[in-house]
């Protein structure tokens, strides 16, 4: 069923966001700071008031530095509100919730939500993997339902990804895409396909890194040098997997590999499992790939610089950074081809989501897509299996 019709977005229209963790917070700090008022709310008692004074003291600490004003940041604290529960809320014109990811909790959470928020008000989740049409599913209006997708930390990261379910509304994502913009962010529209633009692009990235480590073509502390220094990426995939957390990075490409039939593009390697049996998690733990100082600094990525150009100038099956750019063009022209995103929004999301240093969509036509498909074509030869194959619309890019 459709959502009736809806107004433009209400500038400084009240906000609520439910879950009060680390996601939740950072919401609740930009829209404050954009001039709403906040209304939080979190299932543990207690946990919406400590994060509203969590949130003061570091609108405080931006005030003293001079990021911000003294008027500014007194602003932004005097709009955050803290709400029992849910049905409690006044009514907004966004409830995001950034609760944990599980798909009956937040069918339930956004149940009561409908029941009690105006039709015409935007119901967004945070969710990195669930499927957005899942969560809507049962409600009277799910035209109102739509992810979205904040990165970490929400104040500094400038991508959101605008997600739309099968029922989504197009008034829904017009406002919600303009209440983004509204808080400086920098909006990217998608379907609500496993992992979005920037979880599922991503994948190779990680993947063909410890494909290589667990094969022996190097250690880690090497390949990293060589994605950084050869190819550009502010990090390499094992430091980055350490300071994501292993287990957070497993989950979701546990869930994206699921959620595609375990298509083999996306299959978890044993490494990193192995990595998160022994409880090595990362910076978090002490140790992950590498090992951590207290103040979280590596203790042993000692790289080999000669074996890393080495390996960068050489052949594909041993040259990391021809493998994962090859593999991260071709994942991204597939899910444009499939209607998924735009190009030029699968550009955007891989250039403020995760750092890259060009969009993969641009950098295949800037090597080449002939020699993006060659590379595959020799690595789906030494690694047969269905993981290397040419998405559509590469090869007929090709043959074109």
């Amino acid at each position: 069923m459709s959502s009736p019709a809806r107004q433009t977005a209400v500038p400084h229209a009240p906000v609520a966001v439910v879950g009060a963790g680390a996601m939740g917070s950072g919401i609740a700090q930009v829209a404050a700071q954009a001039g709403h008022p906040v209304h939080l709310v979190d299932a543990v008692d207690g946990a919406a008031a400590a994060a509203r004074d969590r949130l003061a003291a570091t609108l405080q600490r931006l005030a003293d530095r001079g990021k911000t004003t003294q008027d500014h940041a007194a602003s932004a604290t005097a709009n955050l509100h803290v709400v029992d529960r849910p049905a409690d809320l006044p009514a907004c014109t966004l409830v995001i919730e950034a609760v944990r990811e599980d798909l009956a909790d937040k069918r339930a959470l956004f149940a009561e939500l409908a029941a009690h928020q105006p039709a015409d008000t935007l119901l967004a989740t945070n969710t990195s993997s669930l499927d957005v049409s899942a969560i809507a599913a049962g409600l009277d209006h799910p035209g109102r339902v739509l992810g979205l997708h904040f990165f970490n930390p929400p104040p500094l990261m400038r991508l959101v990804e605008v997600v739309h379910g099968e029922a989504t509304d197009e008034d829904t994502l017009a406002r919600a895409t303009e209440l983004v913009r509204a808080w400086g962010k920098t909006p990217v529209r998608c379907t609500s396909t496993p992992g979005f633009i920037v979880n599922r692009v991503a994948r190779p990235f990680y993947g063909e890194a410890q494909r290589m480590v667990e094969a022996g073509v190097a250690d880690p502390a090497t390949i990293d040098l060589a994605l950084r220094e050869h190819a550009g990426f502010r990090m390499g995939p094992m430091e980055l997997t350490d300071l994501i957390g292993q287990d957070v990075n497993l989950a979701v490409g546990t869930s994206v590999w699921e959620q595609t039939g375990r298509d083999p593009r996306y299959e978890p390697t044993g490494y990193q499992r192995r990595l998160v049996a022994e409880g090595r998690l990362g910076r978090k733990s002490g140790r992950g790939v590498f090992r951590y100082d207290a103040s979280g600094q590596p203790l042993d990525a000692a790289p080999d610089e000669a074996l890393a150009h080495q390996l960068a100038t050489g052949p594909v099956v041993t040259n990391p950074v021809a493998r994962t750019v090859a593999m991260l063009v071709n994942e991204a022209l597939d899910l444009v081809d499939r209607g998924e995103a735009t190009a030029e929004d699968v550009d955007t999301a891989m250039r403020l989501g995760t750092n890259y240093p060009k969009g993969p969509v641009a950098w295949g036509h800037e090597v080449g897509l002939d020699v993006i498909a060659d590379q595959l074509r020799e690595l789906e030869v030494a690694f047969p299996g269905g993981r290397y194959r040419l998405s559509p619309a590469l090869a007929a890019a090709v043959r074109a």
